[in-house]
């Protein structure tokens, strides 16, 4: 093989940028998380002060506060399950890729009838 198209072909196996998630992905996860996590004790302090405000007893308003904290406890939490699924599903198709590159180069520099005998193993 000549020596342009090995260095070619050690080019293809080097992940680049386009292949892993950039920092800006990860950077609007982390404003969106923010921005929802703020929006939540926003909303929770508004309900606190409106359900302080309308009951007289303890019990009236840990109710009112606890129905809306246990919705927007569900909301964060799914929320942040989805976008920590969605990092760890992006991590492995990166990972395979580039095992698939790095598996192609290295069947090419085999000679032909060896990798043929490789590639029905499998």
């Amino acid at each position: 093989m000549s020596q342009t198209a090995s260095h070619d072909l050690n080019q293809t196996a080097r992940p680049g940028p386009a292949q892993s998630p950039g920092p800006n992905v990860d950077m609007a996860r982390v404003k969106y998380g923010a921005w929802l996590i703020g929006a939540a004790f926003v909303l929770l302090g508004i309900v606190f002060g409106i359900a302080v405000s309308q009951f007289n007893t303890a019990a009236d308003v840990t109710a009112v506060v606890g129905s809306v904290t246990t919705v927007v406890g569900t909301i964060i939490g799914a929320f942040f399950g989805v976008q920590v699924g969605s990092s760890g599903k992006e991590a492995a198709e990166a990972g395979r890729s580039h095992a698939e590159k790095v598996t192609r180069i290295a069947l090419a520099k085999l000679d032909p009838a060896a990798a043929d005998e490789v590639v029905k193993s499998l």
